[in-house]
């Protein structure tokens, strides 16, 4: 028996990445956003990684709770899953990272991406440790090669913790479930809000731009978005374990959507680093759960090709700040209408036609190559 697939969850998936491509098309100056609404949460378009985090944790309790599977035969899918377009991407980018790095030698570094000046003197342990998913275990190399890419690192933990969380995770209560969101919510901001107090780096003022050792480790590092992942976890044992009242669905989901708004229009106020570190991660537990729950009128979000738009989120969002970048400072530089809503609408949809190549012709077939042969039985609860 298997469980019921949850398509809308799949579709979400490119909003979210579409969220962040927004952000770096505000951060990057590429595309001004005159609505004040549309600015405000664009500006925090940086938590749709945080997003991401909540629902991996969620989807993975859905698809393997119950389910025997060995070690070898869960890091090899989830190997197949990520590395083909990974790869393809950093085939892609490396000679562009290169290129920079040597510029940065013959030049002032100052004058570059400050997030490169580090990588720049260490351009073979950057590469290396991105190859290998490492980078964001050492603040410095967190955005080498390309900057996205950091937060497979972070899914990397994930994926290499969870066969060793979910069986401990299994035997908590339905209270103790419950606690991890606040909890795992209060260490995140508690972390943030520290770096507030003392103020390891130095640095008066903190933006999306500000490049610090500690910054880095608390935007970054593997260990300080593990709480978003627990979250993920919590919420997709709650689901199975609960009744499935799809009369809860539409409030959770407008809960979810009321605290994004909420944080996007008081962001002003609200230090960068709390923000940034999984002030959301409650309230996207919340809007996954109510989205699994199929609210009525959901159908749009189960559309096929609403789901494709979702299955090629991930390449979107590898390869969106190349496209952006490309798009907005190089063949249409000096173009005014790279400034217009159909010159938005246009770079979109370029990095929407590459992603979904990129996952039609490269990630399928590989991952279909790369998956395990054998097929893990199933032992589901008929009640899922």
């Amino acid at each position: 028996m298997t469980r019921p697939r949850l398509p809308a969850l799949t579709s979400i998936r490119f909003f979210a990445a579409l969220w962040v491509a927004l952000f770096h098309m505000y951060a990057m100056k590429a595309f001004t956003f005159h609505a004040a609404p549309m600015r405000a949460l664009v500006s925090i378009g940086y938590c749709g990684v945080s997003f991401f985090f909540v629902l991996s944790g969620f989807i993975l309790v859905y698809t393997y709770e119950g389910r025997t599977t060995t070690l070898r035969e869960f890091w090899q899918s989830r190997f197949a899953r990520v590395y083909p377009a990974l790869a393809f991407v950093m085939l892609i980018t490396g000679p562009a990272f290169i290129y920079c790095c040597v510029r940065m030698h013959a030049h002032d570094p100052k004058v570059f991406v400050p997030e490169w000046v580090w990588v720049a003197n260490h351009p073979w342990l950057g590469g290396i440790l991105s190859v290998t998913l490492l980078e964001g275990w050492i603040p410095q190399t967190a955005l080498a090669l390309n900057m996205p890419n950091w937060s497979l690192s972070v899914e990397a933990l994930f994926y290499f913790s969870f066969p060793f969380l979910l069986p401990r995770m299994m035997r908590l209560s339905r209270r103790q479930l419950l606690a991890i969101l606040p909890v795992g919510w209060l260490v995140a901001l508690a972390c943030a809000l520290g770096y507030y107090q003392f103020h390891p780096d130095g640095v008066a003022e903190i933006t999306t731009k500000t490049v610090g050792w500690w910054i880095n480790a608390l935007k970054f590092h593997p260990l300080m978005r593990l709480p978003e992942f627990l979250m993920g976890m919590a919420a997709g044992l709650l689901f199975l374990r609960a009744e499935k009242r799809q009369k809860l669905a539409w409030p959770l989901v407008l809960a979810g959507l009321a605290a994004i708004a909420a944080v996007a229009a008081t962001a002003t106020w609200i230090p960068y680093l709390v923000i940034h570190t999984a002030l959301l991660g409650p309230a996207f537990a919340v809007l996954i759960y109510g989205v699994a729950l199929r609210p009525a009128g959901i159908g749009v979000l189960e559309m096929r090709w609403m789901e494709a738009l979702g299955e090629a989120s991930y390449p979107f969002y590898l390869i969106h700040a190349m496209v952006v970048s490309s798009f907005f400072n190089g063949w249409m530089d000096g173009h005014p209408a790279h400034q217009s809503l159909l010159g938005l609408v246009e770079c979109i949809l370029i990095a929407v036609g590459i992603s979904v190549a990129i996952d039609r012709w490269i990630e399928r077939p590989l991952r279909r190559r790369l998956r395990p042969r054998k097929k893990a039985i199933a032992s589901v609860p008929t009640t899922a």
